[in-house]
């Protein structure tokens, strides 16, 4: 088999892999514009007959989704925010500060990864409740403050960085402040953007946290709300996937927009030290 042939056919069927799995987004856009009950037929159509935007009116008008989506919103950035401040610091002091236990507490870190993340949420869920912060948005905030993978990610990646750029900047007299500011934080640019766009695409995305958490309807993150009105509106496939497409297509446009540097930050994490 010739190279072009061998090119044809693996481009032939990346194209068949790409469109098989776009094909559920695609539908589900499609359905959002259908009139209700137009879904529900069978076999169902893949086009509405007449596009409609009753489906996101209802949501928004009646649903009460503007506010959700204002929660879910607020929660992720926040989330993010409070990702970049800690795991940042800490995977650089873990990377280039010295100082006793470094490395045997960095492996107790590591050890957490294997362990599930469902079952620290009761124990937390009893601290925050003694605490008085359950059905708040600094309780949904708590277990994105830091985390044992953003750590990893920003330490493999500054440990990348030269000694001597540092050691060279301490010469001239810069402070640590200065160093990590004005030499470091550039650098791990691509980093800085894999761990923000992952935090806010899982903590957008998050449904058990939240579920358990937050026990006020006004407090409610979109998923656990569509989770909830699913229930109310069990045959309004057509509005349930107009809530679907509020949910994804944020998310989908930011991961677009960003996609260049994270996945240079997951490659450049996943290799270096």
């Amino acid at each position: 088999m010739s190279r072009r042939t061998e090119t044809i056919l693996m481009n032939a069927l990346v194209i068949v892999v790409a469109l098989f799995t776009a094909f559920p987004l695609v539908w589900m856009l499609s359905v959002s514009f259908m009139s209700p009950g137009e879904a529900s037929v069978f076999p169902p159509p893949l086009w509405p007959a007449n596009a409609t935007l009753e489906n996101y009116v209802e949501l928004f008008a009646r649903g009460g989704v503007g506010r959700y989506v204002f929660n879910s919103f607020l929660i992720s950035t926040c989330a993010t925010l409070l990702a970049l401040t800690f795991n940042v610091t800490a995977g650089y002091a873990f990377a280039k500060m010295r100082f006793a236990g470094r490395d045997a507490v960095f492996g107790i870190l590591l050890g957490a990864l294997i362990i599930p993340a469902q079952v620290g949420m009761m124990p937390l869920f009893l601290m925050l409740k003694s605490m008085g912060i359950i059905n708040t948005y600094a309780g949904a905030l708590v277990p994105w403050i830091a985390s044992v993978f953003g750590i990893f990610l920003v330490r493999q990646f500054a440990l990348s960085i030269p000694d001597e750029m540092i050691e060279a900047a301490r010469v001239d007299g810069a402070s640590e402040f200065r160093i990590f500011r004005s030499i470091i934080m550039p650098v791990l640019t691509p980093v800085l953007v894999t761990v923000a766009l992952f935090t806010f695409l899982t903590s957008w995305n998050d449904f058990m946290w939240p579920l358990i958490v937050l026990t006020g309807e006004q407090n409610y993150t979109l998923p656990v709300a569509l989770a909830a009105l699913s229930r109310e509106h069990v045959q309004d496939n057509e509005m349930m996937m107009a809530g679907a497409v509020i949910t994804t297509i944020p998310v989908l446009l930011l991961f677009l927009a960003l996609q260049r540097f994270y996945i240079q930050g997951m490659l450049s994490g996943s290799v270096k030290g």
